[in-house]
């Protein structure tokens, strides 16, 4: 565009209002969705909080870097506990707390157990080493190995097998979920049927 055709079309705008427009969208947000939002985030904070107070920070009994883990619950059956022993379900699912804190650790595990459970994993691996060069030794080793018996979705745990991280890790069962369990009805009863 040559200059004088630019000086045209300015003259034509001469007298001309700008219109005011905001390119933004407004969303009318009710009062209720921030206390609705924070209502949430609260009773988060609260299920989190309820979950970890029975997960001990300092009552537990102490380990030693190369104890061997082992934990059933009653109702477990043998063979399904020495394949676990064995290590030969899959592992589904690793978590390793590796310098994490108690705290740090504690969360970690209950967000993973969670999440585990959403995803109806039944097998998974949690890692928390020996503890040989921390003092006192084996600190992480001992608060995890006596958080998951008391975790109602663990069934089982043991110490993994060498390739898998030795007593540094454990092998942990999860329940099944309620559609899993019918499943398995189901297959049982048309096998009997």
């Amino acid at each position: 565009m040559s200059s004088s055709e630019w000086s045209s079309f300015l003259g034509e705008l001469d007298g001309l209002t700008p219109l005011r427009q905001d390119t933004r969208a407004h969303v009318a947000r009710p009062e209720q969705d921030a206390a609705s939002l924070q209502a949430r985030r609260t009773a988060a904070e609260t299920d989190a909080a309820e979950q970890a107070c029975g997960l001990s920070l300092d009552k537990v009994d102490r380990l030693r870097p190369d104890d061997v883990v082992t934990y059933k619950k009653d109702g477990v059956q043998d063979g399904v506990f020495k394949k676990l022993r064995q290590g030969k379900y899959p592992c589904e699912a690793r978590l390793d707390l590796h310098h994490h804190t108690l705290e740090q650790a504690r969360a970690a595990l209950l967000r993973f157990i969670r999440d585990c459970l959403r995803l109806e994993l039944r097998s998974v691996l949690v890692v928390h080493g020996k503890g040989e060069r921390s003092q006192p030794q084996a600190v992480l080793k001992s608060h995890v190995s006596a958080w998951l018996p008391q975790l109602p979705d663990v069934l089982a745990c043991h110490s993994t097998q060498r390739p898998h991280g030795g007593t540094g890790s454990l092998y942990v069962l999860l329940r099944k979920s309620e559609r899993a369990r019918q499943e398995t009805r189901e297959r049982h009863q048309s096998r009997l049927g």
